[in-house]
């Protein structure tokens, strides 16, 4: 799908979400999955993630290694692997493909496959529908949600991490290049629940302090009943309201959930908080999706 109808954007602004059946084609998946294939084989492992602490001292250095490595990484493109992935040598116990949890965060200025997808007529006409005059890409990942080990992600809003004033102005694009479904870890969400705001952001801390970020306030609490599962076939995407409340569970099935995912912001008549994580760079301003 590549045209909304005004039904289907009236169901994102009620809903907080909205998915879109064959986005992308079988083929279209399948090309990106291969090129991600060719980027993890020429990976190079940072040596935080490899290297055997064996101090509390030590431990806390593994620490600031791996919250550098994150909050530098906005203008580049990274590896951030699950846990329990290497040994005491710091070599891999598990296969490397099957290594990872994310790489991101800048696939779509970096990586051709991923930058025509990010740009494309199709992504280009669906934000257009929606309303957005200048919108600007913040960020992309590839998440694996790997087969058995592919961790939970707790109920949180996106705008916790990617905050602007005013709120709002935030949309996930949520591309499955593999059936999601309720075995391997689909989404879930709350509808409605981009209308009540957020409890908590994700800021920089002062420079010289560690950690690196910190929270201001606190998640809330919700009831798993107001939970609806969203699977989606290969190819389909899910568009996701910046303050909608969702999650998905642990993938304990056989079969991974690999997406490309990234994020759209308005940029006209919108302040970006200089304290969220992410920071455009010299190197790396936020992209116009119009371009």
């Amino acid at each position: 799908m590549d045209v909304l109808t005004d039904q289907d954007v009236q169901k994102y602004w009620d809903e907080g979400h909205l998915v879109l059946d064959g986005l992308l084609s079988p083929e279209e998946c399948d090309a990106l999955r291969d090129r991600m294939s060719e980027i993890i084989e020429r990976m190079d492992v940072p040596e935080h993630c490899r290297t055997q602490f064996s101090t509390d001292h030590d431990e806390q250095l593994k620490k600031q290694g791996n919250a550098d490595y994150f909050i530098t990484s906005g203008d580049q493109i990274r590896f951030f692997f699950e846990k329990g992935v290497f040994d005491d040598k710091g070599e891999f116990i598990v296969p490397r493909e099957r290594s990872l949890n994310k790489i991101g965060h800048a696939l779509h200025a970096y990586e051709p496959l991923f930058k025509a997808v990010t740009h494309s007529p199709k992504i280009q006409n669906l934000v257009k529908k929606l309303g957005l005059i200048n919108p600007v890409i913040l960020q992309s990942m590839y998440i694996f949600k790997q087969p058995g080990i592919g961790g939970e992600v707790t109920p949180h809003q996106d705008a916790t991490f990617l905050y602007t004033q005013p709120l709002g102005r935030v949309m996930g694009v949520w591309i499955a290049l593999e059936d999601a479904t309720l075995e391997n870890g689909c989404l879930w969400f709350i509808p409605g629940s981009h209308r009540d705001g957020i409890s908590r952001r994700m800021v920089r801390t002062p420079k010289g302090t560690f950690p690196l970020t910190d929270f201001i306030g606190r998640e809330k609490s919700y009831d798993d009943k107001l939970f609806v599962p969203v699977p989606v076939k290969k190819g389909g995407a899910v568009l996701i309201h910046g303050e909608v409340v969702h999650r998905s569970a642990a993938n304990t099935s056989d079969a991974s959930r690999h997406v490309y995912t990234f994020h759209i912001m308005e940029s006209q008549s919108t302040v970006w908080s200089p304290e969220n994580w992410l920071q455009p760079t010299e190197e790396l301003p936020f992209p116009s999706l119009y371009t």
